[in-house]
């Protein structure tokens, strides 16, 4: 017995045993020798009971101690076997490697050999013996517990960084119930078709009954393929129950539905086009599920429409479809509506703040202009909000013609200024753009409580609380253009706009189409006519849109490193070295989307603030808002941007061209 065995041994004969025992000996010793003398007799008798007693028990312990002893040395050899045993046959992998070896296996046991090959690989390169592993096992390399799937199987890892060991538990069972319990959660959502009213304004009651017989057809179809369940809540607005299972499986297939009705409904006029708002939680609080899938389908509706918007209350929103070019959907009587509404907001303030976007451009500038001219119409100072150290040529020329006209220059601030004239009753209008994160004077928004947006961008997830009024019309080419029309329903005596504000506004109209090639519909070219009736010289703008030699032959350089990424979609870098003016990508992108084949351009630079810019452009047959969005940025579907921060060219370049195929399919 070795001296652990002992003292296993000796403790197992416990100290109570033996403080017992020593009591009954005294006692009996005590009463021996009062034996021996009262009756001496007596006394050796008891003598020889006790000694004999004393050996009994001492062979009692001693046969006791052989058998714990044996005990123990026999659980000793189960344990023992039982962990050699569990090592090679329990359901549970085991990979013991040397990362400085080029991860070697040093050891792996015989359950996992069995998932990885089937046979014996101990010695050899675990990247070539099961690279699909080994990549899984990269993309959770910071993390020691996560959840990977291999071979049908679904395995909780455990890794022991400091003893290079892996642990595969086989949780497929588990993992599958869960996921069963996810996919059967809620989701609740609101179907709206977008452009209804003014398909069956024409119709007769006839052709109502039968166009809506055929959308009933192929809704019951559509919605009872995929378990979803809908009920009809208004002439073009249906509500939809569905599970987070089929949510992912209209994700898969990028909410076809949009795509199908619109193609079969494409021989009329105008095509009908659907717009999907869908929200689900952890939850499965109903009343916020079904506020946000609201939320989201007028959101879609904002962005233009013909396409689903889902999110997961409290989170940010994915976006898919908005194909269309739904330029049926404006009409002059909004445009009046919005007109009146504007009008009475700026008659109820003090003041009116109007500001375009950072880097403002020609558009920016010019709907600033034209809004101010309104807010004068109706009697009310207004001032232009301008970051004068933030201008390009183009614009330049713009701001120093109005400040040098007495009617315009003194209505021409810093944003520090407005600022500081600013106050609760202001009115702020943001033209040209809706996110806050681009304005000029960001603040002016808090310090008010009166905002109105006027914009031709999609709406985006970044959109202040609470507008007084939108005016988002996301086909309109340019924000130009909205304010040209307002003018029609202005209140005014005589000449509501001079020369000077309406080349702006031409200005703004020729580049944001780029020259009526991109988003123009016949309200573009009303819009152009009545800027020119009223004193918009074209020779001014060609003169501001002209070019320096240089800026032609260093787009020249961009172009020529051109690279088709899928069909029809072409990438371009500048230099690492080298800043760009945000003018020039957008310029190269426009150029080239004029070359044969190119459906969609996209030109990756360095910016002087040293962020990395990217400027897209479409054909309108992909939408390049999507992708913009997918990367922070945002704009519309066939003119987009985006700025990248704590990247280089080169990463930029990986994560545009890996979104473009997520999002393409390609």
């Amino acid at each position: 017995m070795n001296r652990e065995d002992k003292k296993s041994s000796s403790f197992s004969w416990s100290q109570s045993s033996q403080l017992l025992l020593t009591v009954i000996i005294i006692i009996q010793f005590i009463l021996v020798i009062t034996g021996l003398v009262i009756r001496p007799m007596l006394g050796l008798g008891m003598l020889i009971l006790v000694g004999l007693s004393y050996f009994i028990i001492l062979q009692l312990k001693k046969r006791y101690l052989a058998e714990i002893e044996d005990y123990v040395q026999h659980l000793s050899v189960r344990v023992k076997k039982g962990e050699e045993e569990s090592l090679v046959k329990m359901p549970i992998g085991i990979i013991l490697y040397d990362e400085d070896n080029d991860n070697q296996i040093e050891w792996l046991n015989p359950y996992m050999m069995g998932q990885i090959s089937g046979k014996n690989i101990i010695g050899r390169n675990l990247n070539k013996q099961a690279p699909v592993l080994v990549e899984k096992l990269e993309k959770n390399k910071e993390k020691n517990n996560f959840y990977i799937h291999y071979n049908d199987k679904t395995f909780q890892v455990i890794r022991e960084k400091d003893q290079q060991i892996l642990y595969f538990l086989d949780i497929t069972q588990r993992y599958n119930i869960e996921q069963k319990y996810l996919n059967s959660r809620p989701v609740i959502g609101f179907l709206l078709l977008d452009n209804y009213d003014e398909l069956t304004r024409s119709m007769d009651d006839r052709e109502i009954l039968k166009f809506d017989t055929l959308l009933t057809t192929y809704f019951s179809n559509w919605f009872k393929q995929r378990n979803i369940y809908y009920k009809k809540i208004d002439d073009d607005r249906y509500l939809l129950v569905t599970n987070r299972e089929e949510l992912a499986d209209m994700e898969e297939e990028k909410f076809n539905i949009i795509d199908s009705i619109r193609e079969r409904t494409s021989k009329r006029s105008a095509p009908l086009t659907i717009s999907l708002g869908l929200s689900y939680s952890d939850d499965n609080d109903y009343h916020q599920m079904a506020e946000s899938a609201e939320s989201n389908v007028e959101l879609a509706l904002a962005r233009g429409g013909d396409q689903a918007i889902i999110n997961k209350v409290g989170e940010d929103p994915q976006f898919y479809g908005g194909k269309s070019d739904p330029m049926v959907k404006r009409t002059r009587v909004r445009a009046r509506m919005v007109t009146q509404a504007l009008e009475s907001l700026i008659n109820q303030s003090e003041t009116v703040f109007v500001m375009g976007h950072k880097q403002s451009d020609l558009d920016s500038v010019g709907s600033s202009l034209g809004v101010r001219r309104i807010a004068e119409l109706n009697d009310k100072e207004a001032f232009v909000v301008i970051d004068q150290d933030e201008l390009n040529n183009d614009v330049r020329y713009v701001i120093d013609e109005s400040l040098e006209n007495d009617q315009i220059g003194p209505y021409i601030i810093s944003p520090r200024e407005a600022v500081k004239k600013a106050d609760e009753n202001s009115l702020v209008i943001m033209v040209d753009h809706h996110r806050t994160s681009m304005s000029l004077a960001a603040e002016l928004i808090d310090i008010s409580n009166r905002l109105v947006i006027i914009d031709h961008h999609r709406r985006g997830n970044e959109f202040p609380e609470d507008p007084t009024l939108v005016y988002i019309e996301p086909y309109a080419s340019s924000a130009s253009e909205l304010v040209t029309e307002m003018f029609e329903y202005a209140s005014n005596e005589g000449l509501p706009i001079n020369a000077l504000e309406a080349t702006a506004l031409l200005g703004g109209i020729v580049v944001d189409s780029n020259n009526f090639s991109l988003r123009t519909g016949s309200r573009t070219f009303n819009a152009a006519s009545f800027l020119q009736s009223v004193g918009a010289d074209n020779k001014i703008i060609r003169d501001i849109l002209s070019e320096k030699p240089e800026v032609f032959i260093e787009r020249s350089r961009l172009i020529e490193k051109m690279e088709e990424v899928i069909k029809g979609v072409y990438i371009t870098c500048g230099s690492e070295e080298k800043e760009y003016n945000p003018i020039i990508a957008a310029q190269t992108a426009d150029t080239m989307l004029t070359l044969t084949g190119v459906e969609a351009s996209f030109v990756i630079t360095q910016r002087p603030d040293k962020l990395i810019g990217i400027s897209a452009r479409s054909s309108g047959r992909i939408n390049v808002q999507v992708i913009m969005e997918k990367m922070g940025g945002g704009g519309h579907l066939s003119n987009a941007a985006t700025q990248l921060k704590d990247v280089s060219l080169k990463e930029a370049k990986e994560q545009l061209v890996e979104t473009i195929h997520d999002l393409l399919g390609q």
